[in-house]
């Protein structure tokens, strides 16, 4: 049976029932709930202050609500179609429980600045749990760097072995985009933070309203200051959705990466074998799925930002009904970017490296042929010097099928007669990272000192929290 429409004074007619399926959105806007019960009332408390409502109206509002979220939680609620979203549900609910007092409840509101509070109000707790599971992905990634600082493997550009780094120093650098995520998150979340409550429709209200009170009841620390830009503004979340986005695509380059450290032609680190799957028809097979569905869930991430950045693009001020379209977006968004880091943090400490297989990788491709350009540099060859000779030693070793380490001195001195015994202290792999002894390089004992701090920091995130 078709319900009266809370708005149906201005139709002679009932709404058609393909437009009722059609612009109903209770079918996922249901999860604001408790969002739009704080912020009623809050709302309904600013208005028994400025005497708008009796304290009788006001505690039969806020019991009703309190008793509504109860119900919602406890799975006895029955959502209605016909009331088309959560606010509509919850008010007509609320009006059949307490009576005339409900129908009070919107004064001075409309559903315009009462949706945009409620998805502030949401991503603003979703963006507090996510900051929580990327600080705890980047301590697992820094706790195992630090037992991995002296583990030496190759550093690639191109996927060409350049120089030997460690694995410690790479594990470090993925903490360092991800620092970056949750750098660029805990911003948009002080732009989150404005409360559109009193805006209204897009002009304000007539009634004697205390918006600063409101704001403080939720917790906002500032209260929009342009009516028509507070109930049109989604800015919160494209920002947020932007971030989100980069923050995958970091999460999809570590995936690529692991997906390729455990194939067999790297078999450089082994995942553990409760984040991986087997093959229904190769029984050898082990798959690192974890990494390969990150990768993947990047593409709907950004794809969400996509559709969000084209759902904003041509609406002329104020509210529109495309506004409507921004919550599923941001709800799949926070919900994959959630169970992503959960995985992460749950997989990273079981990441065992195959020490062995990075060392003879490393040893491969003549990664310290730069070390060799060092030396001579040091020596008082000019660098482009350096490299030309340094491009011939590579090229004999090619051709002798040899390790620079394993060419003989006389041999060495025939490219250059500045080479001198000292120079198999270099071209060894340990002597390649030591010599990177400096602040962000890759030395042992860099990363040790980097992952120590790095520690620090990120346990005083929760110190701070607390």
């Amino acid at each position: 049976m078709k319900q009266k429409k809370l708005w149906g004074g201005r139709f002679s007619t009932s709404t058609n029932d393909l437009m009722e399926t059609y612009s109903a959105s209770i079918g996922f806007d249901w999860r604001l709930y408790k969002y739009d019960i704080a912020g009623s009332i809050a709302h309904a408390r600013m208005l028994c202050s400025q005497k708008i409502l009796s304290d009788d109206e006001f505690r039969d509002i806020e019991q009703g609500l309190i008793d509504i979220q109860e119900d919602i939680e406890q799975g006895r609620f029955e959502w209605n179609e016909s009331y088309e979203d959560i606010h509509m549900n919850i008010e007509a609910n609320l009006t059949q429980r307490i009576g005339d007092a409900g129908k009070k409840l919107h004064t001075g509101r409309s559903r315009n600045d009462q949706i945009a509070t409620d998805m502030r109000l949401y991503l603003r707790e979703e963006i507090d749990s996510l900051l929580i599971l990327i600080t705890n992905v980047q301590q697992e990634l820094v706790k195992l760097a630090a037992q991995e600082a002296d583990t030496i493997m190759p550093g690639y550009t191109h996927m060409q072995s350049a120089q030997p780094v460690t694995f410690g120093h790479h594990l470090l650098a993925w903490n360092e985009m991800v620092d970056r995520d949750y750098s660029r998150i805990s911003e948009c979340r002080k732009r989150v933070n404005s409360s559109p409550l009193g805006s209204a429709a897009l002009a304000g209200t007539s009634y004697d309203i205390d918006r600063q009170m409101t704001a403080d009841e939720l917790g906002f620390t500032e209260v929009a200051k342009n009516s028509l830009d507070a109930v049109s503004d989604r800015d919160f979340i494209l920002e947020f959705n932007a971030h989100a986005s980069l923050l995958m695509i970091h999460l999809s380059r570590m995936s690529e990466e692991l997906v390729l450290w455990t194939s067999d032609g790297f078999n450089f680190v082994d995942l553990g074998d409760g984040f991986c799957t087997g093959s229904s028809i190769m029984p050898q097979k082990k798959n690192p799925d974890v990494a390969e569905l990150t990768r993947g869930k990047c593409g709907r991430v950004t794809g969400n930002l996509m559709s969000l950045l084209m759902l904003m693009k041509g609406q002329p001020l104020a509210y529109n009904r495309d506004n409507q379209e921004d919550k599923e977006p941001l709800f799949d968004t926070v919900d994959t970017l959630s169970i992503c880091l959960q995985v992460f943090e749950a997989m990273v400490p079981g990441i065992k490296a195959n020490r062995k297989k990075m060392r003879e990788a490393a040893n491969k491709g003549y990664s310290t042929a730069t070390d060799l350009a060092d030396y001579l540099v040091r020596k008082s060859v000019p660098f482009r010097d350096a490299h030309e000779v340094v491009g011939k030693v590579v090229g004999y070793a090619v051709e002798q099928e040899m390790q620079l380490e394993n060419i003989a001195l006389g041999k060495l001195r025939d490219f250059s007669t500045d080479i001198e015994q000292d120079v198999y202290e270099v071209l060894t792999l340990e002597g390649s990272v030591n010599a990177r002894d400096h602040f962000g390089g890759t030395a042992p004992k860099q990363v040790v000192w980097a992952a120590s701090q790095a520690a620090k920091i990120l346990a005083a995130r929760f110190v701070k929290a607390s």
